[in-house]
């Protein structure tokens, strides 16, 4: 749903940077289904698909210590940042407009703590973040819409080893 309005209105780059996502066999997959949704998706052919590093580590690092947290708390929030920040840079070192995240298409995912992470991130890098809450007005139901019409795969973790756990 976030390619189909946002296509409406911007260019689009997906930049594609989740080092949360375990294992690596589950990261490479989803990989392959968005590639495969631009490719097949109308409204996605003019978008432009970057897959950043798939670096562990990092996100191992801003999660130490909160491993047993519920999923939706600052175990979370950390690895919002730490994936809009990539973004962010990644906006500002290319000369973007605006950089967002899809996440807040999500019914799990606190949109608001996404887009006060956005805004902060902004004014760090001097690019402009678009403030969304992609599940609202029908969202996240288009969607399911979507996902069903495109036969796309829809996991029920978020990806990482301690939401899957959970």
């Amino acid at each position: 749903y976030v390619l189909e309005y946002l296509s409406e209105h911007f260019r689009i780059t997906l930049f594609y940077y989740n080092p949360n996502i375990s294992p690596e066999k589950e990261y490479r997959f989803r990989v392959d289904e968005v590639k495969r949704l631009i490719s097949q998706m109308p409204c996605a052919r003019e978008v432009s698909f970057v897959e950043s590093d798939y670096d562990t580590d990092r996100f191992y690092a801003v999660a130490k210590g909160l491993e047993t947290e519920n999923e939706g708390g600052t175990r979370c929030f950390r690895c919002y940042r730490l994936r809009l920040e990539k973004t962010a840079e990644y906006a500002a070192e290319h000369g973007f407009d605006y950089f967002t995240t899809t996440l807040s298409i999500s019914p799990y995912k606190n949109a608001e703590k996404l887009n006060t992470i956005g805004e902060e991130l902004s004014e760090m890098y001097g690019v402009k973040h678009l403030s969304s809450d992609f599940k609202k007005k029908n969202g996240y139901k288009r969607s399911i819409e979507l996902s069903k019409e495109y036969d796309l795969y829809r996991q029920d973790y978020c990806g990482c080893e301690f939401s899957k756990a959970d």
